[in-house]
């Protein structure tokens, strides 16, 4: 029986290179994205340990062109799942009207149309059911904003759901989810969070697996349904 094939855009640490290792481990076919693969140390060294079941492609998921590139690359090939895990958060402690201009546009871009700009080129290679998963973050929830801070970031995720829902609308037939993977021991989440990347990874893939219905759900790495 063939293995199933899941494209990580945004893969080269954290996150995105634990949810690399747990479908590698799951048995899965994975295609890995780095915005620079010759320094993607860690993908290069999992490639090695799973011969054959990994490939490290180049994408910017800023750039359209990248992005159709990597759908060139992978044409003929069906994809059973598109996870677009890239994103930044470059003005954590800033309020917006500090953030230069030029800083709102990237991270708008990378956060939020940059994902479903991706998944509407990735169309035409995935399986009819596939589910397309954006890595948005509780932060994006408008209702949850009770302490404010983040101001940027929180508004890219929130625009990334808004972005989200209307790709599921054009595409009724898709499970689409837009995922919180929990506050996790990365870079960005710090090393005083209390979830693991493995734990997050591991959850993430449970509920991507459970998830058949057609629409759009807001969920975190346990399955929670998070307020919009």
């Amino acid at each position: 029986m063939p293995s199933h094939t899941i494209l990580l855009a945004g893969a080269n640490r954290g996150l995105g290179l634990g949810l690399a290792r747990e479908y590698l481990g799951r048995g899965w076919q994975v295609v890995a994205t780095a915005r620079d693969p010759d320094k993607a140390k860690a993908l290069h060294e999992l490639r090695s340990a799973h011969q054959g079941a990994l490939a490290v492609e180049r994408l910017d998921v800023a750039d359209p062109e990248s992005g159709a590139a990597l759908a060139g690359r992978l044409d003929g090939r069906t994809l059973d799942v598109l996870f677009v895990v890239a994103g930044v958060s470059g003005y954590k402690d800033v309020p917006i009207h500090e953030v230069p201009p030029e800083g709102v546009a990237r991270e708008f871009v990378v956060n939020a149309s940059g994902p479903v700009t991706l998944a509407e080129t990735m169309q035409p290679l995935l399986a009819p059911n596939a589910p397309v998963v954006f890595m948005t973050s509780v932060l994006g929830s408008i209702a949850g904003n009770t302490t404010g801070g983040w101001e940027l970031y929180r508004a890219s995720k929130a625009a990334l759901n808004m972005f989200a829902s209307s790709y599921a609308l054009r595409h009724r037939e898709r499970p689409v989810i837009v995922m919180h993977p929990g506050w996790v021991r990365t870079d960005m989440g710090g090393p005083n969070a209390p979830v693991s990347v493995e734990q997050s990874a591991r959850g993430m893939a449970e509920v991507i697996e459970a998830r058949t219905t057609p629409g759009i759900a807001y969920l975190d790495y346990q399955g929670a349904t998070l307020p919009w």
